[in-house]
């Protein structure tokens, strides 16, 4: 490793991060990764690679790519397992902030996350989201700027390598054709881009991690405990499994009676090709929120009861299954078409086809009827004759 040159040793310490970032690797090679990153750093603090006077224009593009290497040892040194975890979390948090510091000195982090980050008010919540939310979009850009570098180069070197082919390249002009300078400096400068808000996700989350391990430890000096006993842990590890095998065994007992929930059924109960009462085949399980203990209102205990209230569909669940809506529907048909018949029958019985249908006897009180109208009609024209209009009122005119 002394004898290897810088740009050797940063291409095996960042093959060394990328093994351990995706598929993951043992101990002895995480360890091995920290040890070239730091002799990277030492190297690059000898030849002075890096000035505070300087900004991102004035870094050649061959030495933008070390700028990355504050960041690879804060990453390989939270990968290391040790027994004093917060000396490891300050470590890699102390790279971290170092990373970030060079970035931010060479104007490389945008300024609305370095507004929000300077911001502290009531609405701290909010403002993380929303920091949040920009990072992610930032990260999720520098990714596919990325893949689009590396499928432009891709097809440019596929083209060249066909080119030369077909025609010789003559003396001088392969420098104009691996001329990609502008497209290597883009890419670091984005690699670098996607490496701050990696840096950022995860600054924050060992700041919590070391938050959470020194109030566990706090509380451990506080009780006189050095450290959790192992069969404290195999005791609680034994009571939670179970507690879940007899939740389980319980929920065999509890469970529900399972509701009709298919479309294909409850449509041949409406056009009357099946019955309700008729088994049907297409039964599916219904949903179950929670554990399979608090299905069925076996709720015993304080704790049961809270665990319900929480474990809730974030959707109205439905009042009826598709059966009884079906069944509704049908009845309410049912009571419109009775409704239609009654109304058709009253229509149909008018009194001129009554008429038509009566017998003799209705005939005769007809005609009996008919004289004594005649009759009262008669006795009414003789009183009007025996008493004309104004009879009786001589009285009360003038000249009477």
């Amino acid at each position: 490793m002394d004898e290897l040159p810088l740009p050797a040793l940063f291409e095996q310490a960042r093959k060394i991060h990328q093994t351990a970032t995706e598929s993951g690797c043992d101990q002895d090679v995480v360890r091995k990764g920290c040890q070239v990153l730091e002799k990277c750093e030492d190297m690059i603090s000898k030849l002075g690679l890096f000035s505070a006077n300087e900004t991102k224009e004035d870094i050649s593009t061959t030495n933008l790519k070390y700028i990355l290497v504050p960041y690879y040892l804060g990453e390989m040194i939270e990968k290391i397992a040790q027994d004093d975890r917060i000396q490891i979390l300050k470590a890699s948090q102390a790279k971290l902030k170092e990373f970030l510091s060079f970035c931010e000195a060479m104007e490389l982090i945008p300024k609305d996350e370095l507004e929000t980050s300077a911001q502290a008010g009531p609405n701290a919540f909010v403002d993380q989201r929303a920091r949040k939310i920009a990072r992610f979009k930032r990260q999720r850009a520098a990714e596919s700027k990325l893949l689009e570098i590396m499928e432009r180069k891709e097809r440019r070197g596929r083209s060249t390598r066909a080119a030369a082919l077909s025609t010789p390249v003559e003396a001088g002009e392969e420098e104009l054709l691996d001329d990609d300078g502008e497209e290597e400096r883009e890419a670091w400068l984005t690699t670098i881009s996607l490496a701050i808000c990696k840096a950022c996700d995860l600054l924050e989350m060992l700041k919590k991690e070391e938050e959470m391990l020194s109030a566990v430890k706090e509380r451990q000096l506080k009780e006189g405990e050095k450290e959790f006993s192992q069969a404290v842990l195999d005791e609680r590890t034994k009571k939670a499994e179970a507690w879940h095998r007899d939740a389980a065994v319980r929920a065999l007992y509890t469970k529900p009676a399972q509701p009709i929930t298919c479309a294909t059924f409850a449509q041949d109960v409406l056009e009357g090709r099946a019955q309700v009462s008729q088994a049907h085949e297409h039964k599916h399980q219904p949903m179950i929120f929670g554990p399979a203990s608090l299905v069925g209102g076996g709720r015993t205990g304080e704790r049961e009861r809270m665990a319900a209230q929480v474990f809730q569909p974030h959707h109205r669940m439905p009042t009826m299954s598709i059966e009884e809506a079906g069944l509704k529907e049908m009845e309410i048909m049912n009571k419109w078409q009775e409704r239609n018949i009654k109304l058709m029958e009253e229509a149909n019985s008018a009194w001129h086809k009554d008429n038509k249908k009566m017998g003799p006897s209705e005939e005769d009180d007809e005609d009996e009827d008919d004289d004594a109208a005649v009759e009262k009609a008669r006795r009414w024209d003789d009183w009007k004759d025996d008493n004309p209009r104004g009879a009786g009122n001589k009285k009360l005119t003038p000249c009477g």
